[in-house]
């Protein structure tokens, strides 16, 4: 059951944020940042409801240049490789910031997996007093820590896919390869996400300048040895696009951080591991 859900917009920074809602406003603030090409929907419902039902008041949203959040079309699609990008990380750590204000959140809990942890980290070093706690999944504190395999690699820089059910098949053939290789292939919750995704808003070149700003924000390890914000970083053990030496760099930058790795897990969270994480966050945030 959803114990509470509104699906609204916040104008910030200039453009249109989408967010949705789970649990009580009066639990403590959870912000759920996604990551490359990513869409609030991909934090499962289940997932949230989860979190909600541990006391925490959920928000997922959509990152610029995905979901149902401005697209900005008109800055163009980045050629890979090069130094120029319409927007850094920074930036959409300042559209989080700026979604915090339209929530009414002084500050908030903050998890952000894959991309969206490197967000959370740059929120927290640019806007510490808006961050409770900082919880890093399956995310790295720059670029070049650790490369992905040439494999996972390769799932980034694919033709993009023609129509809905090529971009389901998409969806397939990419979590084969960095999903959780110690756990079943969830191909019928892949298969709807993605469906649900195409459907919502389909931009390959939204993906293209979100990595734009990934490439050329370079790498925060030595202000993060300077984070006074409590940190838990989460990893998979065997991811092959953010290998786990990246989530290790980034406990080992954060003063007091505290690493938690699950065997098994690749870049994704599968659903027998929910409880877990879901238990670790839940402890973070409450402690």
């Amino acid at each position: 059951m959803i114990l509470f859900l509104v699906t609204t917009r916040a104008t910030v920074n200039g453009i249109e944020i989408a967010y949705d809602s789970f649990g009580s406003p009066d639990g403590r603030p959870l912000l759920l940042i996604m990551g490359l090409g990513a869409q609030l929907i991909h934090w499962d419902e289940e997932f949230c409801e989860l979190l909600a039902e541990q006391g925490h008041h959920v928000v997922r949203f959509d990152n610029r240049d995905a979901g149902q959040s401005t697209h900005l079309h008109e800055a163009g699609v980045p050629e890979f490789g090069s130094p120029a990008s319409p927007y850094l990380l920074a930036d959409l750590a300042a559209d989080t910031a700026g979604l915090l204000d339209a929530l009414g959140w002084p500050a908030a809990h903050v998890a952000g997996a894959s991309m969206g942890g490197m967000v959370a980290q740059q929120l927290a070093l640019d806007h510490p007093e808006r961050v409770r706690t900082l919880t890093s999944i399956m995310s790295t504190p720059g670029p070049h820590v650790a490369p992905p395999t040439p494999e996972a690699s390769a799932t980034l820089f694919g033709e993009p896919p023609a129509d809905r059910d090529a971009a389901i098949a998409a969806a397939l053939r990419t979590w084969a390869v960095i999903g959780s290789p110690g756990f079943p292939m969830d191909t019928e919750r892949i298969s709807r996400v993605a469906g649900l995704a195409y459907d919502r808003a389909f931009d390959p070149g939204g993906t293209a300048r979100q990595l734009a700003a990934i490439l050329t924000s370079g790498d925060r390890t030595e202000r993060l040895a300077g984070l006074a914000v409590p940190t838990l970083v989460l990893h998979g053990e065997d991811d092959a696009l953010i290998p786990v030496a990246a989530g290790r760099a980034t406990a080992a930058a954060v003063p007091g951080a505290r690493l938690v790795t699950f065997p098994g897990m690749g870049h994704d969270l599968p659903r027998p591991l929910w409880p877990r994480i879901v238990d670790e966050i839940t402890k973070h945030t409450a402690g």
